[in-house]
């Protein structure tokens, strides 16, 4: 079956959230503060394929979820940051925003969009302490990755021609 029209949802990942963490070691009795930042939320990115012609994937899968970043850890350890989905499609599909009518890009063969970009981590207790503020008890929450509901339209190319014998009324059409 072919398919030239879609509708999806695309959702990028959420930002892992900061550490609030303390250094404890046996001879170092007010170690300071070390919790990690959180990791970055992965992409949504459009990647134009060649051997692809119709929409046929986007028949039941609706829903495009990117992984979260992770959360940061002891030790000033960063979270590590989620792998960016990839949505496959053929080269030539529009690409709206559904909601709003907007196009956001219309894709050439070969060609990597972004259409949803992660949310940032957030920085742990490493990233307050200050010369007066030496022992800080917080962290900051990730933020939250862009979703949208987007549509999905293929440009068709059709090539036609009208065979037959000569006097046939070929060109009446």
């Amino acid at each position: 079956m072919f398919l030239d029209q879609a509708i999806i949802t695309v959702r990028a990942g959420k930002g892992g959230d900061g550490r609030v963490a303390f250094r404890r070691e046996k001879f170092e009795p007010k170690g300071g503060p070390n919790g990690g930042n959180g990791g970055n939320g992965a992409n949504v990115v459009a990647v134009a394929e060649l051997g692809l012609s119709t929409l046929h994937d986007f028949q039941y899968r609706k829903s495009f979820i990117a992984p979260d970043g992770e959360g940061g850890g002891n030790t000033q350890c960063t979270g590590a940051d989620g792998a960016d989905l990839e949505i496959r499609l053929p080269p030539g599909t529009l690409i709206f925003n559904h909601s709003t009518g907007e196009l956001i890009h219309d894709l050439l063969p070969g060609e990597r969009v972004v259409i949803a970009r992660g949310g940032r981590g957030g920085w742990g207790n490493e990233h307050f302490k200050s010369s007066i503020y030496q022992a800080p008890r917080e962290a900051e929450a990730g933020e939250m990755g862009e979703a949208f509901t987007i549509r999905l339209e293929l440009k068709l190319i059709a090539d036609v021609g009208f065979l037959g014998m000569p006097n046939a009324g070929k060109s009446t059409l």
